[in-house]
């Protein structure tokens, strides 16, 4: 069974390991092998702990196993990151952990969530009622250029 938990201090050396595993299988089809490398390689942002400890993030659990998370950054609206462990991919543990996020958002108020999606996750937040803004290039900290889509949604119940 499912379980979702908020995300503590000392999960975030397993979320970025699952980040690592899902960005170098999940987006290997839509970026050079060169850009893979370079950004699974990146070390933990020095934003996570901050975001982490404001309460924005959850993890997505199963007989103890991490098996996805999604952080959101409650102050600007964003969502910074929904992340899949591979092999459980196409199972809604994605979908579920999105839409916990945007009852977290709701619940502190926002009206939208903003987010820039890597190519490969597109489809997933269109599904999700995002919709695209225009396609733009994110000048990633460990110094490379990745495409993406900037995308927003108006939350459904927001004043």
């Amino acid at each position: 069974m499912l379980i979702l938990r908020a995300a503590t201090l000392a999960d975030i050396d397993a979320m970025w390991a699952l980040r690592t595993r899902a960005v170098r299988i999940g987006c290997a089809a839509y970026y050079p092998a060169g850009v893979v490398e370079t950004w699974s390689a990146a070390p933990v942002p020095r934003s996570y702990p901050g975001l982490v400890a404001s309460g924005g993030a959850v993890i997505a659990q199963e007989q103890g196993a991490m098996l996805g998370y999604a952080i959101l950054d409650l102050v600007a609206g964003e969502v910074d990151a929904v992340f899949v462990e591979p092999a459980a991919g196409g199972r809604g543990i994605g979908k579920t952990m999105l839409a916990a996020v945007e009852r977290m958002a709701l619940e502190r108020g926002c009206t939208r969530l903003y987010l820039s999606a890597s190519l490969n996750a597109v489809a997933f937040y269109q599904v999700a009622g995002f919709v695209v803004l225009r396609n733009a290039v994110y000048a990633h900290p460990c110094g490379i250029a990745l495409d993406c889509v900037e995308m927003e949604k108006a939350l459904a119940g927001s004043r």
